[in-house]
């Protein structure tokens, strides 16, 4: 198993953790899961469902890779980036993705931008490639979520050097179609685990809320929670430094870029967790906390509904909002 896999899988046992897996099923149906690798990560989807639901939701699964992808040469991000500031059709899915990723970017004044590829495409992460910083300054002009262009389902960078990366946005997109699906198909309970993007509707066997943890990011083994959240009807997205990192020269890079500098984001903020209806508010949220002041990322917060944050500090500090569902262990 390769070690992002590894990774993932204790991410994943951590986010699943007090959600009982087996036996989770009104009498009548037997609650069903699967695990799949897509999107480069460990995911598990559930419900009481029996499995032609879940073989539909697995190519729902391939679709959406096929689609948001960055690396697939035919997927629509791709032929988008491809187009050098020309107009391309693409599935309807795309279009309503990139909409909506849209309104995060312009909700935190850019901190969070889909058109990060121009500078994320330089990074590697998994082989730990720190790019030229020559390379990042001639990048740099060229990340702007204010070029991308939606006009039904056709999309365009008006600047032909920008380059779409939905890779921060994406999985709690899926995560919430997906539980849609399973709601459409019947089920009463369900639960979706994209690496760590955590969406649940419904109840457990006893008929209680489920539970999702928070990993401890001062955890080794990455298996010991800090928090959880008890819901019938949402979503927890924990972005955090440890998730894709390594060190050069004792230097310490993390996988969240901030687009004024093209680096990784500077910040004392180890994790940052979003609970809401929505996961695709979770992604769309999280990331921008890591740039922001402890006072500012709180306001951030508070400043969208029905949304709650918890943030970790490498000094062991802890932010939430108001009134926090958040509990602690």
């Amino acid at each position: 198993m390769r070690n992002i896999e590894r990774r993932e899988l204790v991410r994943l046992t951590l986010a699943l953790m007090a959600m009982p897996l087996a036996g989770c099923k009104p009498a009548s149906t037997p609650f069903a899961q699967r695990t799949l690798f897509n999107f480069n990560t460990v995911c598990v989807l559930g419900g009481n469902v029996d499995e032609s639901v879940l073989d539909e939701a697995q190519r729902l699964c391939d679709r959406f890779e096929k689609l948001f992808s960055r690396t697939i040469a035919t997927s629509d991000v791709a032929r988008i980036n491809a187009a050098k500031g020309e107009s391309c059709e693409v599935d309807p899915l795309t279009a309503e993705l990139v909409t909506k990723a849209l309104a995060y970017c312009e909700q935190s004044n850019g901190l969070f931008d889909i058109t990060i590829g121009a500078v994320s495409e330089l990074w590697d992460f998994v082989e730990g490639v720190v790019p030229d910083s020559g390379a990042i300054e001639a990048a740099l002009p060229h990340v702007g979520w204010q070029n991308v262009e939606v006009q039904g389902n056709a999309i365009r960078l008006r600047d032909p050097m920008a380059r779409l990366d939905l890779g921060g946005i994406a999985k709690g997109f899926m995560a919430d179609k997906l539980v849609e699906l399973f709601r459409q198909r019947g089920a009463t309970s369900a639960f979706v685990n994209l690496g760590g993007n955590v969406k649940v509707w419904g109840t457990n066997e006893r008929s209680e809320p489920w539970s999702v943890g928070v990993r401890d990011p001062s955890s080794k083994s990455g298996e010991r929670v800090i928090a959880r959240v008890r819901t019938t009807d949402g979503s927890v997205v924990t972005s955090g430094l440890y998730e894709r990192s390594f060190e050069r020269d004792g230097q310490s890079y993390w996988h969240i870029l901030d687009p004024r500098t093209g680096y990784p984001a500077q910040t004392d903020v180890e994790s940052a967790s979003v609970f809401s209806v929505a996961s695709i508010d979770g992604d769309g949220l999280t990331k921008p906390l890591f740039m922001l002041s402890r006072e500012e990322a709180l306001k951030f917060a508070q400043t969208h509904a029905d949304v709650e944050a918890l943030l970790l500090y490498a000094d062991g500090g802890v932010t939430t909002t108001p009134n926090s569902s958040f509990e602690f262990a």
